[in-house]
């Protein structure tokens, strides 16, 4: 990302990214921002040169956007009980992000300003590209306990269950609010997240964070899809970005859902994170037949049982009863279907030698109630699969709609009378 020059406002004149910040008005145009909406594709050109996806539009990017190959994404406690004070830190967090998506360094940048105060920007992400950096922001059922919120919790945030074979770590668990930062270069995720963290101190404070490598999950239909650690290719059947009809009928919230107090969501998306532990070593000595088995597909092509390419129409009868495929399809879930953006992660290792790693586990849907859990109630109960993972960390937020120009911010139709 490279330093600006113009007419940005003079951090002299500012109180500074933990105060006032910048005016909402500031010019958010970089210079070869790819010109793709939110949730629309990404110009090939413009991705490969590592161009920038449009901030603004209905819905936040990072959704149906395509899928980068790099993830950071963090939950975040409140801390402070000024709602003005919270509500400020929405609108600097969204001027840095406008910036930061556009390849633009926060504020002032990391040099040149007062050698007395600290750089608006930590710097690590100089002379980056955008990357098709993407920020997300969602709020936690936690956040609505707060402010005077209570009468804004849509009766679709539900607290999850807890479903069988759950060992679920607090630490990795939970969260008032969410920004989930995708990005093709790990460093731009990173300066991202770290860089709200920055303007967020003594109001937020992270909670737990997860980077995640290697997307298992595509929303672009003419690409390949991704494998997981376990080497199968997974989501083969997930919704892609240029599927209106499909994205609207399970992802967006719509007019209608809900009642009064939820309509400030129209546009948005419910989240699920769930961090699930892959038993790595376990898999590694179990037969080739077992693994496909377990799945319900060929490890070579991705084909379900006794087809011959990946795409092919499954015949759910002749998988084994508890194929993780079988179970998780549409056809045997009353239609339930969600958006997944999942991640591989590691994380070293766990003291015995093992390796801690797995899926970083992302869907987006209309409604939790109707998407993630009946569907992870049939999985957790049935899935051959839970004999080489367990999840252990998990938190749900409703993602409010995209900013829609300059002058929008994160969470306006929340917080603002006139939204």
């Amino acid at each position: 990302m490279t330093e600006t020059q113009g007419s940005n406002p003079s951090r002299r004149s500012l109180i500074g990214w933990g105060g006032a910040g910048l005016a909402l008005g500031a010019a958010a145009a970089g210079g070869a921002v790819a010109m793709a909406k939110a949730g629309d594709d990404v110009d090939p050109v413009a991705a490969e040169t590592g161009g920038a996806v449009e901030f603004h539009g209905a819905h936040q990017a990072g959704i149906a956007t395509p899928v980068q190959d790099r993830l950071h994404f963090a939950a975040f406690d409140v801390k402070t009980e000024d709602r003005d004070e919270f509500v400020r830190m929405l609108k600097d967090w969204t001027e840095a992000a406008r910036r930061m998506t556009a390849g633009r360094a926060v504020g002032e940048g990391a040099y040149g300003g007062l050698a007395e105060a600290p750089p608006d920007d930590t710097g690590e992400a100089l002379g980056l590209k955008p990357s098709r950096l993407t920020l997300t922001i969602g709020f936690g059922p936690s956040l609505f306990d707060k402010f005077g919120l209570a009468d804004k919790r849509p009766e679709a945030l539900v607290d999850l269950p807890k479903f069988p074979g759950d060992n679920l770590d607090r630490s990795r668990t939970g969260g008032d609010l969410c920004v989930q930062a995708c990005a093709d270069d790990p460093q731009v995720a990173v300066h991202a997240i770290r860089n709200l963290a920055r303007i967020g101190f003594g109001k937020v404070a992270i909670r737990w964070s997860q980077l995640g490598f290697g997307k298992t999950s595509s929303t672009t239909p003419d690409a390949q899809t991704p494998r997981n650690l376990m080497g199968f290719k997974d989501g083969t059947r997930n919704i892609a970005g240029t599927e209106t009809d499909r994205l609207k009928k399970f992802v967006w919230v719509g007019d209608g859902d809900g009642d009064a107090k939820s309509s400030w969501m129209t546009g948005g998306s419910y989240l699920v994170a769930r961090r699930i532990r892959m038993n790595i070593e376990t898999w590694d000595r179990t037969s080739l037949q077992e693994q496909e088995d377990v799945f319900g597909r060929d490890k070579r092509e991705g084909a379900a049982v006794g087809k011959a390419k990946e795409h092919d129409e499954p015949f759910l009868k002749a998988m084994k009863p508890d194929a993780h495929v079988r179970l998780a399809h549409p056809d045997s879930n009353g239609g339930v279907t969600i958006l997944r953006r999942g991640y591989s992660f590691t994380d070293g290792t766990d003291g015995l030698g093992r390796l801690d790693a797995g899926l970083f586990f992302l869907a987006y849907q209309r409604d939790v109630r109707k998407g993630f859990i009946p569907l992870q109630r049939r999985l957790s109960a049935q899935d051959a699969l839970n004999e080489y993972i367990q999840h252990v960390g998990s938190a749900v937020f409703a993602v409010p709609p995209g900013v829609r120009d300059s002058g929008d911010w994160w969470g306006r139709t929340l917080f603002s009378k006139e939204g």
